[in-house]
Formats: C-alpha cells, sequence, structure tokens
C-alpha cells in the first residue's frame, strides 16, 4: 500500500509518499481502509521534532491522527465492530497514523461516522472537535447562561468551539480576522470582534466565565485575557508552549489543554452532526502524494480552514 513517512525529523522535505507493507491487526485492533484524515498543526510540529519528549514516535513515522473510513479486518477479541462499518477516531498520538492507505486503531478509540457528511470529510472532526468540547466542557465546565470568549475563533478549532459554546446556551464573543469574520458569525456568534484592527481587551467591557485561546498570540496578550475573566472563571489555553495565565488573588484558574482522544466525547459530537446541530468544515481536499507539499504550505502560515487527505484507495 502507499503511505506517506517521515525516516528522520526535520522540514516538510523529509516526507516521502513510498510503498509499505500493509499491517495486520493485532489483539484489540482493527483495520481500516482510510476514506481520509486531516491535516492538524500538531502534525507539523512532530515532523520537525519539536514534539519528541511529549509525544515520542518511532521512525519511520506515518503522519495523521484523524481517521475516517471503513473496517476491513478485525483482530482478536473485538467486539462491537464489524467489517464494512464506517467509522471515524483520533488515532493515538504516538502510533502510526492514518496519511496511508490502510491504518490500524485501537477499536476502543472508535465510533460510528456521521452519516450526514460524506465519510471522507469526517475526518474533519475528530482531533479539532474533541479539543474544542474538552476545553469548553472538561475544562471550562460550561453551563447555560456564561459569557464565552472564543480568542482565535476562525480556525478549525475555534468554529467548532463557537458552535458548541451556543448550542449549549452561551453568550458567544469571538475574535476572528476578515478572512474568517463571516464564518464565525455564521456558526453562531453573537459578537465578532476583527483582532486585526481591535483590542480584545478593549471591546469586552462585561466580564467573560470562559476566555478560551486558541491563537499563537503575543505573550502580553495572552496575559491581557485573564482581565477579562470573572473571579472564579477560567482560561483554557491550546497554545501549550506558552503557559496559559491565571490570577490566584481573583481565583482566575490558567488551564493548559493536551487533547485526548475520547470515543465517547466523539460520538456525542458525531451525534451533533447527525442531528444538524454541528457543522462540518472542509476547506480543501488534497491526494495523499501532495502532502508534503501541504505541510511546506502550512509552515509558511498559506493554509486556512481544515485540509483532508485523502489516500488513492479512497
Amino acid at each position: 500500500m502507499k503511505a506517506v513517512r517521515f525516516h528522520e525529523y526535520g522540514d516538510p522535505d523529509v516526507l516521502r509518499h513510498e510503498d509499505v507493507e500493509q499491517p495486520t491487526p493485532g489483539a484489540g485492533e482493527v483495520r481500516i481502509r482510510v476514506a481520509g484524515t486531516s491535516f492538524n498543526s500538531v502534525d507539523g510540529n512532530i515532523r520537525a521534532g519539536f514534539m519528541r519528549g511529549p509525544i515520542p514516535v518511532a521512525l519511520p513515522h506515518t503522519p495523521g491522527l484523524d481517521v475516517a473510513g471503513t473496517v476491513d479486518a478485525l483482530g482478536e477479541g473485538v467486539n462491537g465492530i464489524a467489517v464494512g462499518d464506517a467509522v471515524v477516531g483520533f488515532l493515538p498520538m504516538n502510533g502510526t497514523g492514518a496519511a496511508a492507505e490502510y491504518v490500524l486503531a485501537p477499536a476502543e478509540a472508535l465510533t460510528s461516522a456521521p452519516r450526514n457528511v460524506p465519510l471522507v470529510d469526517a475526518a474533519a472532526l475528530p482531533v479539532v472537535g474533541l479539543t474544542a468540547y474538552q476545553a469548553l466542557f472538561d475544562h471550562g465546565k460550561l453551563t447555560a447562561g456564561q459569557r464565552v470568549l472564543i480568542n482565535g475563533a476562525g480556525g478549525a478549532v475555534g468554529r467548532y468551539a463557537v458552535q458548541l459554546a451556543k448550542n449549549a446556551g452561551a453568550h458567544v464573543i469571538a475574535t476572528a480576522g476578515p478572512r474568517s469574520g463571516e464564518a464565525v458569525t455564521s456558526a453562531g456568534a453573537d459578537e465578532v470582534i476583527d483582532h486585526t484592527t481591535t483590542s480584545v481587551t478593549a471591546v469586552v467591557t462585561e466580564p467573560v466565565d470562559i476566555a478560551l485561546n486558541l491563537a499563537p498570540v503575543d505573550p502580553a496578550e495572552l496575559a491581557g485575557l485573564v482581565t477579562l475573566v470573572r473571579p472564579g472563571g477560567v482560561v483554557v489555553n491550546t497554545t501549550v508552549w506558552m503557559p496559559a495565565p491565571s490570577d490566584e488573588e481573583r481565583d482566575v484558574r490558567g488551564i493548559d489543554l493536551f487533547v485526548r482522544s475520547d470515543a465517547a466525547q466523539l460520538a456525542q459530537l458525531v451525534a451533533s452532526v447527525d442531528r444538524g446541530e454541528l457543522r462540518v468544515d472542509v476547506a480543501e481536499r488534497v491526494p495523499l502524494a501532495e502532502l508534503p507539499a501541504l505541510h511546506t504550505r502550512a509552515a509558511q502560515g498559506a493554509v486556512h480552514g481544515k485540509v483532508i487527505v485523502v489516500p488513492s484507495a479512497a
């Protein structure tokens, strides 16, 4: 089968589109015929070697944390999943990824794919959807009636976060640039602040319960978010190389989010998609062979929105 792998850490040109042996599922695993995976910014950081501490991978390594596809073989002891099932999942971060025609996955990491979007596009959901969900509900403890500030709402995580927060009954304030402002409004934001022309700390005059930072902002700007949070509130930050600010005197907690795979939560997101409550947005689809070029574009800041990577077997 074909896969994209890197045999050493480095720039995007270390990625190779090559022939590899088709894997055989072990106990508790299934083999998936990949319909699609997606590009996440962490893929570039893993490839460059920046994540060797928290995410050690064996070389050569195949990237691709998201998977959507069809089960085509079962390992020993797998129950509740059958050959032919359409599934989605968030693969183990330190394991072999889905930038390939076939991939092995722990059965426990998978859930049924949404019925209301093309299977290939379902790969846009797991990592970023779970990031938004865990930020708001696991760490932010969001409840109806609260005020939520989502800084960097124009990206893939942000658009899910806006939808999830609005569906939960929150008042949503979002920052976005001119390119994504309309999409953020369409996702349900009550207020949209153009961060390219306006300081969020100058505009948000009423305290928020949760400030969710999704953007690689200047440290001073990140620190400013804590001043917008009411006493007892929380700042949840996904840019883990820059610690979340806190204010102990006012009991404002700072939490750094490192997303985890959770099939039960992913099933809830899939159900929301199928009910029409959660929209899956895909900016573009690229063939597997073009993944190295996609990594190059991402490193140049030229990737906007969620990009799906499609193996030739799809």
